[in-house]
């Protein structure tokens, strides 16, 4: 080293420890160094090395008095009390709500509570290695998640990790989990429907793309399996799927993951888990981490469909968190904010209008009730939030109803506004049939003699029952379901034996696709019936019952 270079360095290294001294928290000597050092080098490098010491310093002088005093303010806390998911810090003077606070062993937590002498902060992940005494530092930054295209066909956590293999998931970006709910103006009415397969709720109860429509009902009497279902029937189609598990067992959802992947729409699912034994953050955070990654095919103009399951126990979550965090408590227990808990996550599913892309999130939430009570706290706070309800009867359920849904509970608020006029022509009287039947059958049940015409009445919601009658995991189409309403409406089941119907309408559908296949894509793509495709359905319907009556006579 030269003596230039040596009286440089000197003069660099007294300048940023005078500084350091008179503002330690302001200056980062070192990175101060390095940087007023590199401009020196470049300032001297085009001049002749016959310069003096006193022009380096000048130089010196002159640059260092253009440099910035960068603040180095960390805002740290000490850990008081953890357990339970929860850290209690003292210090953070200016930390804010939701930020990210990384502790010593490298786990995240979020601050949820602010007090004027503490924080409270949930943690993303294990407290082991977490003592009181330990110092933790914010970070600065909200939370955020990556999404992308390439987190269809994942099982995920609600942080965005991988739980499915080891293979790393490339993010598109990344996206704070908090997010507003579109406006007013940015919004489409729902006038286009979204086919879940289940025939009973695409005939009485239909979904339009943007609806939120609540399922809920008893324990372990098929509210997943709906859920379920309604993914399975957007195969093929251009509708990308969420499901979001919120405490359930690993078993349940296990099978659930197996069912979207042998009916072949796991590829277009993305499946984010929070088990029962996760810190209680990441089941808090779950659905808004699984809407968040909806949002991202959302700007893209896509169509998504997003099942929570369920937000009962997404409430009890926040319960717990609530009262671990001394808020006072409220209704059941639950903290005063608890509507606004899930107004804010179903607010974010809606329907786009062109203008911002067109696309759409449909919400199917699920809740579960004690007996059927659905006056419940959660239930009733959900049901003002959603379009419309789905109830399932467990005394139904227990009949062998499948699926066992409470047709007078039941109401879809928006959906009938987007059914097409194919399904509307053969399914509009049928909710008035159903309520009659059920009327006239309750007090036929006691005995009381009826008339010829209150019998067929009878006999018709029936066969009405069994046609709605589905078993799981076998959705079925559109155009399938107005082929079997339309044979009911014209009378071709009349004379089938209700218990016969599920055998007859499969065999009926078969026959249909081999023998009349251009009506049937008629239905599918133009959603109408127009008078040609009648007259072969009709056609068609006459050579099949016949065919079925001559073979019960041969068996009979």
């Amino acid at each position: 080293m030269n003596d230039l270079d040596l009286a440089a360095q000197t003069r660099l290294t007294e300048l940023a420890e005078r500084l350091r001294l008179s503002d330690p928290l302001a200056l980062d000597s070192q990175q101060f160094l390095e940087q007023v050092n590199t401009r020196v080098q470049e300032q001297l490098q085009p001049k002749p090395k016959s310069l003096n010491t006193d022009f380096v310093i000048r130089e010196l002088q002159s640059l260092s008095q253009e440099q910035k005093h960068r603040l180095f303010v960390r805002s740290v806390g000490t850990v008081q009390h953890i357990g339970n998911g929860i850290a209690t810090l003292s210090g953070m003077p200016m930390v804010h709500l939701e930020e990210l606070v990384t502790f010593p062993n490298g786990v995240q937590g979020m601050v949820l509570n602010l007090d004027r002498k503490h924080v409270d902060v949930i943690l993303l992940g294990p407290d082991t290695g977490i003592r009181g005494g330990d110092v933790a530092e914010a970070t600065g930054r909200r939370l955020s998640i990556p999404v992308g295209m390439s987190f269809l066909g994942r099982v995920v956590d609600p942080l965005g990790r991988p739980l499915d293999d080891n293979r790393p998931i490339i993010p598109s970006e990344f996206r704070y989990v908090e997010q507003i709910a579109p406006g007013v103006i940015a919004r489409a009415p729902v006038d286009t429907p979204l086919y879940t397969g289940t025939k009973i709720i695409d005939t009485l109860l239909p979904l339009g793309r943007g609806q939120r429509e609540l399922i809920v009902g008893d324990r372990q009497i098929g509210k997943t399996t709906l859920a379920i279902d309604a993914i399975l029937s957007q195969k093929g189609t251009d509708v990308k799927c969420v499901y979001v598990s919120i405490g359930q067992k690993k078993t349940s959802v296990l099978n659930a993951i197996e069912t979207l992947k042998s009916g072949g729409v796991l590829n277009q699912t993305t499946v984010m888990i929070s088990s029962p034994d996760d810190p209680p953050a990441l089941r808090y955070l779950a659905p808004y981490a699984g809407v968040t990654i909806a949002e991202f095919f959302l700007d893209r103009g896509m169509d998504v469909l997003i099942v929570y399951d369920d937000l009962s126990k997404h409430a009890d979550t926040y319960r717990e968190m609530s009262l671990l965090l001394r808020r006072p408590p409220g209704r059941e227990a639950y903290p005063g904010d608890i509507f606004y808990l899930h107004s804010r996550l179903l607010e974010r599913a809606c329907r786009l209008n062109e203008e911002h892309g067109g696309g759409s999130i449909t919400a199917l939430p699920i809740a579960t009730t004690q007996r059927g009570d659905i006056s419940s706290y959660i239930v009733t706070n959900l049901i003002s939030i959603t379009d419309g309800q789905i109830v399932l009867d467990a005394d139904a359920f227990n009949k062998g109803s499948k699926p066992a849904i409470d047709i007078g509970r039941s109401v879809s608020r928006v959906g009938s506004a987007a059914q097409e006029r194919a399904m509307k022509s053969v399914v509009g009287a049928l909710k008035l049939e159903l309520s009659q039947y059920e009327e006239v059958a309750r007090f036929a049940r006691f005995g009381t003699e009826v008339n010829d015409a209150t019998k067929r009445q009878i006999e018709r919601g029936q066969r009405v029952e069994a046609l709605l009658g589905q078993g799981p995991n076998r959705p079925v189409k559109m155009e399938d379901q107005v082929v079997l309403f339309y044979a009911l409406t014209k009378g071709f089941m009349d004379s089938i034996d209700p218990m016969d119907i599920p055998h007859f309408s499969s065999a009926m559908i078969h026959h249909i696709h081999n023998h009349a296949a251009q009506s049937v894509d008629q239905i599918r793509y133009h959603r109408e019936l127009d008078q040609a495709v009648e007259d072969e359905l009709i056609r068609e319907f006459s050579n099949f019952v016949s065919i079925w009556e001559k073979k019960v006579k041969r068996t009979s």
